[in-house]
């Protein structure tokens, strides 16, 4: 099968992919999910004219020239309502957060009066109609949309949801995403190993990283460079009723490379093997019934990188939210020179620092070998080289997608 560009295998990844179920959540675990409605306020916020001050509720002529005595003729706490009317020469104490009384205008703050006597106060500074009122609708008025279908809730939307009056919402239900790891080589962290083996760590990656963008991670363990029991794995992952199944691992051309053959024994129709991608060219894309398959490389750099390029928007499309552009491309300056590209697209670990002109510089590490999982976690971004790019002098303008 022929190699495929990065926006061809995005493309194949992402076809077809949205939200298929929806979940009701209490909005106190709403944080981190995302929204499957428009939520459109079902209240004013305030409903009211509110005070923004503890103070006195003024008719603002009344105190146009100071000292200017005034008699109280009640109080309103936040909760309450003052039942009267102010009128010529009268004030209502006031706190902060409650109704603003019929007839007042202003609020006077308490640090500019003084109380004469019971029944009295003095205004030491005058207040303009309007001061330190909040108005009706200051925040939002009912049928705004405020928040859209797609987005991923973050603590201050659940607070904004609460003001709305939602006591729950609907959320896109999370993704289960499968992993398998294949390979006799592999060990687990902490356990004896053999004379041969590595301690896997790519598991434990993308793990976390679907966590991070909103799903559920299952892990299916890791087995050994064997066809049918490689078969058996994902046999049983699919019937955990996962949505997406991500192998890592085997997905080359080697004799011991045997995700391909496990798939095609498994029912898979192959979407696309190997992509015009450096690092990562062996990623595959296939699908058994409704469940999206994407086999990783082994390598861990090459692993990573096609989780940013293919796992993260794969699993934002189920969740219901737009992925167009993902993962998302900034501008910034080269800090080195690069050499001409080849015919693959090359994701180069970087570091970034800001600069004067206002676009940060990126520098490509020297060293970017696939298996170097320490250089990718000291790198802030990836210069995103296309295809056939020409040589490129240190201050040229570039692409990077932050990490």
């Amino acid at each position: 099968m022929a190699l495929i560009s990065v926006d061809e295998a995005r493309a194949h990844v992402l076809d077809g992919a949205g939200c298929a179920a929806v979940d009701e959540v209490e909005l106190m675990a709403a944080s981190g999910r995302t929204l499957a409605e428009d939520l459109i306020a079902r209240r004013t916020q305030p409903p009211f004219e509110v005070s923004a001050m503890d103070g006195y509720a003024v008719r603002s002529a009344d105190v146009a020239r100071c000292p200017a005595e005034l008699v109280l003729i009640g109080a309103v706490p936040a909760g309450y309502a003052f039942e009267g009317i102010v009128g010529p020469g009268e004030a209502v104490r006031i706190f902060t957060g409650a109704p603003v009384p019929a007839g007042a205008d202003a609020v006077l703050i308490q640090e500019n009066t003084t109380i004469p006597g019971e029944g009295r106060v003095i205004a030491l500074e005058p207040v303009a109609e309007g001061r330190n009122i909040r108005r009706a609708g200051l925040d939002f008025t009912a049928g705004d949309v405020l928040l859209r279908r797609g987005h991923r809730l973050e603590w201050r939307d659940v607070a904004l949801a609460a003001a709305m009056n939602y006591p729950t919402v609907q959320v896109a239900r999370r993704p289960r995403v499968g992993i398998l790891a294949t390979g006799d080589e592999l060990a687990k962290p902490g356990a004896v190993l053999g004379p041969a083996q590595i301690v896997a760590s790519n598991t434990y990656a993308i793990a976390a990283y679907v966590e991070t963008k909103g799903a559920e991670a299952v892990d299916l363990g890791t087995v050994p460079d064997d066809l049918t029991a490689i078969v058996a794995r994902i046999r049983y992952g699919l019937g955990l009723g996962i949505d997406v199944l991500v192998t890592l691992g085997g997905a080359s051309v080697g004799d011991h490379d045997l995700t391909h053959q496990a798939l095609a024994a498994s029912g898979a129709t192959l979407n696309f093997w190997k992509v015009a991608l450096r690092p990562g060219k062996p990623l595959m894309s296939a699908r058994i019934g409704a469940t999206r398959i994407i086999g990783m490389p082994g390598n861990p750099v090459s692993c990573m990188v096609g989780a940013v390029l293919f796992l993260g928007p794969l699993i934002g499309a189920l969740l219901g939210r737009d992925v167009i552009g993902e993962p998302a491309e900034e501008p910034a300056i080269l800090g080195a020179a690069l050499k001409e590209n080849d015919s693959r697209s090359d994701y180069l670990r970087a570091s970034l620092v800001p600069s004067p002109s206002g676009l940060p510089v990126a520098t490509a590490f020297e060293r970017q070998d696939s298996a170097m999982l320490s250089r990718f976690v000291a790198a802030d971004c990836l210069i995103v080289r296309p295809a056939h790019a020409p040589p490129a002098q240190a201050g040229a303008p570039c692409r990077i997608v932050r990490l």
